[in-house]
């Protein structure tokens, strides 16, 4: 099965729709371009063959697609000429080539195997296409069966006849074709129809006239979901997130507001989670069990270890993690920093390129001041210290374990181990000063008072 099998996959369409600079297949759901999300599917048939076809000047595609083979198509003349470019990459090429699209995140691993176990079926169909039902079938082209349930043609809405266009079984486009004709039927293909393309669904027609017959696989209309603009792309984007939140909640995840937390394509979450409502969860997020985040935080790049507790309105940034039972709260961001089991930073505070030893307490309003301007610097606490609120700890600095930094230091030097560290200026205080700062401000008033109804009293100018 996961052999002997090649992938071709169309992504030369610049999505004109889009109103965008990037190539259509580059834009993200769930944090993920569409076309990563094709080629991880394909990838799961293990194939000795990848390749992705695209317009030149889409530099920025190669970035993501890994091991796989660009192909150049110099003009948009269709999906016939898409594979036609492909030729010198797979005309030696004898086993099952799968075509998929760059822009259908959906699809999935388990109809990718439906395909290729049906196109390697005892029948040896030459073509097996991917078939749907929407409820619209709108301009999608009509595959038209024969009484022995094989497909007699596809044709494109544009050239359906009424007749035609009552059919509901609709082409995704997706097929595995038998690579042993692939090209012989390639070279069959006219332009000849309402677009002047050269449509590779023609290839059906061709390969009857050859004594092969064609057959369906059928998927759901949101499995073969196609991305052409910005409002399909927010259809995708609500149909990932209502996969990705239905798979949590099946783990052992509980979401107090489903439809308003926001995951990433590669979130790792535990069992017995608790996420609150809007809380948006980007690329690179582990979340072990027994952990809670509350409301209204927003992660990425970060690991949270068991029993640890985030929010509300907390920021982990990353390069973050954060250890067992570590308590995390409101209005604290967290980046490129260590937590290490049972710490706590509870309020309003910045912990920026630190590690914070086990056991330790931030107070509110304190901040690691990592960067100078030029250089970042790590800020270092050792287990069990206890940092006052309001304090700034200027990078590079070590506070040793058990130590003690008053509130409101500003700490510059490195701390000694078990040492109460006090550095703020010391408390003036001037009896009755209270009294006679305000009977000298209650007396400038009355000098600004007098002032202005003596200047009001003087003669206005004629001019």
């Amino acid at each position: 099965m996961k052999h002997n099998i090649a992938t071709l996959i169309l992504a030369a369409g610049w999505g004109t729709r889009m109103q965008s600079n990037l190539p259509k297949v580059l834009h993200k759901v769930a944090h993920q371009p569409l076309l990563s999300w094709v080629l991880n599917a394909a990838e799961t048939l293990a194939p000795v063959r990848q390749i992705v076809v695209v317009r030149p000047g889409m530099d920025q595609v190669k970035e993501i697609i890994g091991n796989a083979h660009i192909v150049l198509q110099e003009k948009g003349e269709g999906t016939g000429a898409a594979v036609m470019a492909a030729r010198p990459t797979l005309e030696d090429f004898k086993g099952d080539v799968l075509v998929l699209f760059g822009d259908t995140p959906f699809i999935t691993p388990e109809t990718l195997q439906c395909l290729v176990e049906t196109r390697r079926s005892a029948s040896n169909p030459a073509v097996v296409i991917v078939g749907f039902k929407p409820e619209d079938p709108a301009e999608y082209g009509r595959i038209v069966m024969n009484a022995q349930d094989q497909i007699e043609r596809i044709v494109e809405y544009k050239d359906a006849n009424d007749t035609e266009r009552e059919i509901g079984l609709c082409n995704s486009g997706v097929m595995a074709i038998d690579g042993s004709c692939l090209f012989e039927l390639v070279d069959k293909l006219t332009s000849n129809n309402a677009k002047s393309e050269y449509y590779l669904t023609d290839i059906i027609e061709h390969a009857r006239k050859m004594g092969r017959h064609c057959t369906v696989v059928e998927a759901s209309e949101e499995e073969l979901m196609g991305i052409n603009s910005r409002a399909d792309l927010a259809r995708a984007e609500l149909e990932a997130q209502t996969q990705l939140r239905g798979a949590a909640l099946a783990m052992g995840v509980t979401l107090i507001d489903p439809d308003s937390v926001y995951l990433s394509y590669d979130t790792n979450l535990g069992k017995d989670i608790t996420i609150g409502p809007n809380v948006v969860i980007m690329p690179g997020v582990e979340i072990r069990d027994n952990v809670i985040i509350h409301a209204f935080c927003h992660l990425e790049g970060a690991k949270i270890e068991e029993g640890a507790i985030v929010g509300p309105f907390a920021r982990l940034r990353p390069g973050t993690e954060i250890g067992r039972d570590v308590r995390i709260g409101n209005f604290v961001e967290v980046k490129n920093s260590q937590f290490e089991a049972h710490s706590k930073a509870n309020h309003l505070s910045y912990i920026g390129d630190a590690h914070i030893g086990k056991k330790s307490n931030i107070g509110a309003g304190t901040i690691t001041c990592n960067y100078d301007g030029i250089n970042k610097s790590k800020t270092i606490l050792g287990e069990n210290v206890f940092i006052g609120s309001n304090s700034a700890l200027v990078a590079p600095v070590q506070i040793g374990n058990g130590a003690i930094v008053a509130a409101g230091s500003v700490v510059t030097n490195n701390v000694a181990e078990n040492a109460l560290c006090i550095a703020r200026s010391r408390q003036i205080e001037k009896p009755n000063g209270a009294q006679i700062y305000r009977e000298q401000h209650k007396k400038e008033r009355s000098n600004v008072t007098l002032m202005t109804v003596v200047d009001n009293d003087r003669p206005q100018s004629n001019n």
